[in-house]
């Protein structure tokens, strides 16, 4: 390809040109720097990227290892077993499973705090795989009715443990002589989870299925749907296809859920981009300025190689290719 963009004479000459003579010492030391700024400029670029590339690529790793990849919620509409059987027909890849969460307040040790309650079932393999990861304290097996696991940045402010007992109101409420109440029930601490997510492991409580169910006082039809898939960058175009299925629900995958994070991650990793090129920018005007003293200096040889017949596009083109190397 080098020999037919240039001809025998651009390319002795672009190699004259890159040795340069005795006397022509200062033109090699401006070469040296130009080359070791450009070096430099894309090492950096490189690094930078790569360090964004790693910390976007972490943080989506922890994001998925805690929440599931799409939610189908009810809507007001019952989810049937149809539907899910048209599901595992359609996507025989993915994994399913049903959970209930919602707001609620533990209360414990005369403390309060807003949590999410989230009802799961303990022999769903993504849930034992998350406790297996992330437990520290307690037994799965022992995560039975009216127990909770709670996270370990919980557990540290309301200066809870395993086996100590504490109460969950929802934001159901239940009518009484006295009027409208929340509901509120009676847990103990089946165990404590860290995930090293601190707004994970400050606010969420694990509680049964059934638990939450009956702690918000809903059916099991009120239950969400969890999908799983093998690629998790994939859950986008899995919700389109089964909102092809059924309208009336809702359907919501987990970057929808951390939209504004990545928008700002992707600003960043751009902008640093733009800036670092900068640097490759900057670091190519040492190159201009060097071929410009080249040019000056090889007035007399450019002056000869016209006199025997080579034209100005010729010998642009030997520069050219003395800078491009």
């Amino acid at each position: 390809k080098l020999k037919k963009l240039f001809t025998k004479a651009e390319r002795i000459i672009s190699l004259r040109n890159l040795r340069p003579k005795k006397k022509e010492g200062f033109l090699k030391i401006i070469s040296i720097f130009s080359f070791l700024g450009i070096m430099l400029g894309v090492a950096i670029l490189i690094i930078v990227m790569s360090v964004m590339n790693g910390f976007k690529t972490d943080l989506t790793k922890k994001i998925l290892g805690l929440n599931p990849h799409i939610v189908i919620q009810p809507n007001s509409f019952k989810i049937e077993e149809d539907f899910l059987l048209k599901l595992k027909k359609e996507f025989k890849e993915i994994s399913l499973s049903k959970s209930y969460f919602g707001e609620g307040i533990i209360i414990s040790n005369d403390n309060a705090k807003g949590v999410i309650l989230k009802g799961i079932n303990k022999n769903e393999k993504n849930i034992i795989k998350f406790f297996k990861n992330f437990i520290i304290s307690g037994d799965l097996n022992n995560f039975g009715a009216n127990k909770v696991f709670i996270g370990s940045e919980m557990a540290f402010n309301l200066k809870l443990s395993k086996g100590d007992k504490l109460n969950l109101m929802s934001s159901a409420f239940i009518s009484t002589p006295l009027g409208s109440l929340p509901k509120q029930e009676s847990f103990q601490v089946a165990g404590v989870f860290n995930t090293g997510f601190l707004e994970f492991d400050q606010n969420i409580v694990f509680l049964n299925i059934e638990d939450a169910l009956s702690i918000f006082d809903k059916e099991i039809e009120d239950q969400n749907i969890e999908i799983y898939l093998p690629d998790p960058l994939d859950a986008n175009r899995y919700k389109d296809k089964i909102q092809m299925i059924n309208q009336n629900f809702f359907i919501y995958t987990w970057s929808d859920l951390n939209k504004s994070l990545f928008s700002a991650l992707k600003v960043e990793r751009n902008v640093m981009f733009i800036i670092l090129s900068l640097i490759v920018v900057v670091a190519a005007f040492n190159i201009i300025s060097g071929l410009t003293i080249l040019i000056k200096n090889k007035t007399k040889e450019i002056a000869i190689f016209k006199t025997l017949g080579l034209s100005n596009k010729a010998i642009t083109k030997s520069f050219f290719l003395t800078g491009f190397t």
